[in-house]
């Protein structure tokens, strides 16, 4: 059986029974003890799952705020460390970026520069793109990837949408997380929202995380990128205070403070 169908049935067993011990996974994939803990403690890692003696638990993960409530939350600080995200890119360089309010407030400082070839699955990014290059002429390319577009209308995903970033190269992937911390990396709770990311920071030389305080040193279900994999965190004064903030710098992890 491979690993990947492996996950998927221990995913299942969790999530149908809340915790299910080693034996029980082992004789149910008929696989050895040893292989099944390999597999729980990648889950974990994953945000997938909670070990504990004898087995695993479900994560009781709290699923994403609507729309309509995430535009409100820490909107300053979002405007503020879109401002500073903004000293992070040079004309002439193609962004890939994706969807969520903190870069639609990217969106709106990027629109000041010029010559930029911005690439998004995101909506609002590319509308507002779009109406800055109308309004000053700014000669910016924008391309809305292809895909399904999502229930709450903000954006595109699906193969159609991985497939067409993949066709890319950029200079920076600039995105937002649900969550991150430096031993579990950049996390969301929505598996499509996670593939679009994965396959953005796979086609970027770099990859630019703006994440306010609110969400450092939490995990959320699927990550789809390690510590290791991100170039740089721009973030607000808020984290200052906080041990996630140490601990990402402890991971080499560069800190721009807004």
């Amino acid at each position: 059986m491979l690993q990947e169908e492996r996950h998927a049935r221990i995913r299942s067993l969790v999530n149908t029974f809340s915790s299910v011990s080693t034996e029980r996974v082992a004789r149910d994939l008929n696989v050895s003890r040893e292989t099944v803990r390999r597999d729980l403690l990648n889950l974990e890692t994953l945000g997938a799952l909670r070990r504990v003696h004898g087995g695993a638990v479900t994560v009781a993960i709290e699923p994403e705020p609507p729309l309509a409530v995430r535009q409100r939350k820490q909107a300053a600080e979002k405007q503020r460390m879109a401002k500073a995200a903004l000293g992070l890119v040079r004309p002439g360089q193609t962004l890939l970026i994706d969807a969520g309010t903190t870069t639609a407030a990217l969106a709106l400082e990027l629109g000041t520069l010029s010559g930029l070839t911005v690439i998004t699955n995101s909506i609002a990014v590319a509308v507002s793109l779009g109406a800055a290059n109308a309004s000053r002429d700014a000669g910016n390319e924008v391309v809305l990837l292809g895909g399904h577009i999502h229930s709450d209308g903000a954006a595109v995903f699906g193969d159609i949408t991985i497939g067409e970033i993949g066709r890319y190269r950029a200079d920076m992937a600039m995105l937002s997380p649900v969550a991150l911390d430096a031993q579990h990396g950049a996390t969301s709770f929505e598996r499509h929202e996670c593939e679009v990311a994965r396959a953005m920071c796979a086609a970027a030389q770099k990859t630019v995380l703006l994440a306010d305080h609110s969400k450092l040193g939490l995990r959320s279900r699927v990550r789809y990128a390690r510590i290791a994999d991100i170039d740089v965190v721009v973030t607000d004064k808020g984290a200052q205070a906080l041990s996630a903030l140490a601990d990402l710098r402890a991971a080499r992890c560069e800190v721009l403070i807004a």
